[in-house]
């Protein structure tokens, strides 16, 4: 088995479904679910707060997954709890040797820099990351997936005031009530192509994303010149590999560039990019 072949051949095939979800999910670029409805049938509006409207953006689209899957010969297995890594397990028909870890990540556009997307994470590098043979928190041992991808979502937030928020409406509504959410853009790219070398979120043990959007279309994230050998053996030694600042402190490992200089490695192996500053 040809392990970069297969690698390659799904991503194809996720790179050109990711290219049709808009036209499953939104009509003039708006998102088709407008709220929840109560046997009633009044109609509420969804919370324009992300975790909700990530949740049911991954409720959309997981039909269409299944379909994605069947076609091209793999049958999806969801992780079995909440927390645990990745989203989607890829399991070929044919073959069972053939995983594929599929993580289904989504984020809003920067009002104030268009350009710029919120950013979202990319999975643990805590044990399971460390120890490839670890069955703590993820379906598979990593090393069993033969690839580790993001099928992201990027879109801008409607402009929705908190008492169209609160208002109740009924069916004869539908149509003309806010749209929670619009202007997608569909991606798929290997994890490690969109990586950046900061955290993802707060405290916890998470790999953060690059946050041009034109970056992450293109797969132009910080490790691309090195290669996922030198993006895992980062993210391993994350805040652990002790190093000296410029004032010749020891501190705990927290960027690429200190990364390259501690292993003897060139700096030309950093693609500096421009990343909008997080705000944890």
């Amino acid at each position: 088995m040809d392990k970069e072949l297969e690698k390659g051949k799904f991503l194809k095939a996720l790179k050109e479904f990711a290219l049709d979800l808009s036209t499953f999910i939104a009509v003039n670029d708006e998102w088709t679910i407008r709220g929840f409805i109560d046997i009633f049938k009044n109609i509420y509006t969804i919370s324009a707060d992300t975790k909700i409207v990530s949740k049911i953006l991954e409720l959309h689209i997981f039909p269409i997954f299944l379909n994605f899957a069947n076609k091209n010969g793999f049958e999806i297995e969801l992780a079995t709890y909440q927390n645990w890594y990745p989203d989607l397990t890829f399991i070929s028909k044919k073959n069972p040797k053939i995983k594929f870890a599929v993580d289904l990540k989504t984020t809003y556009r920067n009002e104030e820099k268009p350009e710029f997307c919120n950013g979202f994470t990319l999975g643990s590098h805590g044990e399971y990351f460390v120890d490839r043979t670890s069955t703590k928190n993820i379906q598979y041992p990593y090393d069993k997936y033969l690839g580790h991808f993001c099928l992201g979502i990027i879109y801008s937030r409607g402009d929705i005031s908190k008492s169209e928020e609160m208002k109740i409406y009924n069916l004869n509504d539908l149509e003309s009530m806010p749209t929670i959410i619009k202007d997608f853009i569909f991606f798929a790219e290997e994890k490690w192509k969109i990586a950046s070398d900061k955290g993802g979120s707060g405290n916890t043990a998470n790999i953060g994303s690059i946050q041009r959007i034109e970056d992450i279309l293109k797969g132009n994230g910080v490790f691309v010149k090195a290669g996922e050998k030198y993006f895992d053996d980062y993210w391993a030694n994350y805040g652990k590999i002790q190093v000296k600042d410029k004032k010749g402190n020891y501190k705990k490992l927290s960027s690429f560039e200190e990364y390259l200089k501690y292993r003897g490695l060139p700096e030309s192996l950093n693609n500096k990019i421009i990343n909008k500053k997080r705000k944890d």
